[in-house]
């Protein structure tokens, strides 16, 4: 019993802090579905759910040896960007896409921007872990309904207030510029004094600059049309 409990302390924990951490991801999820067909958004949901936790299970066993290597997180924070600019951008206009492409097209943006995120994720579960494979997938595991519970959610505010559109993609931008500045070679030049300092204001300027380049992709777009 003495040996059994450290082990439940151990998967509670890695199920907490994947609630905790699963905030941005469960956003993804709602932005990458909310333009799917209502019979299909269920479906996208979960799939993108399951495929968001089998890669944090799968960065956590093999990314965190590689976090300390330099420009990693520069080019993860550079996809982040990216991805929130493209969710602003309004998927909802292709009319000629299959709903079937859209379905896989929701997934594929969830599995990107999941794995782009576990980046700074994987360290702290795969801390709780310590080493121990079972325990890592088995708290992840156990979160796939809290993380689609989440998707849900967030879903249903989205549809009700469109305006949250703009507030999930500047989150997904402040997470690429924090993930940014924290980089290792970045903080070697910088020093960690400064790169610490510089992390709110520079989370600052991702949100702002998703923000206004979506605003001008929408822009164009609505020019165009």
């Amino acid at each position: 019993m003495e040996a059994f409990l450290p082990q439940v302390l151990k998967v509670l924990g890695i199920i907490w802090i994947n609630i905790i951490l699963s905030g941005d991801n469960a956003v993804v999820i709602a932005l990458a579905c909310r333009g799917l067909p209502q019979d299909k958004r269920r479906l996208g949901m979960i799939l993108g759910s399951a495929v968001a936790v089998g890669l944090r299970i799968v960065f956590t066993v093999i990314v965190a040896a590689l976090l300390s290597t330099p420009f990693l997180k520069i080019i993860g924070g550079l996809l982040l960007l990216w991805i929130a600019v493209k969710l602003l951008g309004g998927e909802d206009d292709e009319g000629s896409v299959k709903q079937t492409d859209r379905l896989l097209h929701a997934v594929w943006t969830i599995a990107v921007a999941d794995a782009v995120m576990s980046l700074d994720n994987v360290l702290a579960i795969a801390a709780v872990a310590q080493d121990s494979t079972f325990l890592l997938i088995l708290g992840l595991a156990i979160s796939i309904p809290l993380i689609v519970a989440g998707a849900a959610l967030i879903m249903m505010l989205l549809d009700r207030l469109p305006f949250l559109v703009w507030a999930g993609a500047a989150l997904l931008g402040w997470v690429a510029g924090e993930m940014l500045i924290s980089d290792p070679w970045l903080v070697g030049q910088l020093g960690e004094s400064f790169s610490h300092k510089a992390e709110i204001p520079t989370a600052i300027i991702g949100a702002l600059l998703v923000l206004a380049v979506g605003y001008l992709v929408r822009q164009r777009a609505a020019s165009e049309a």
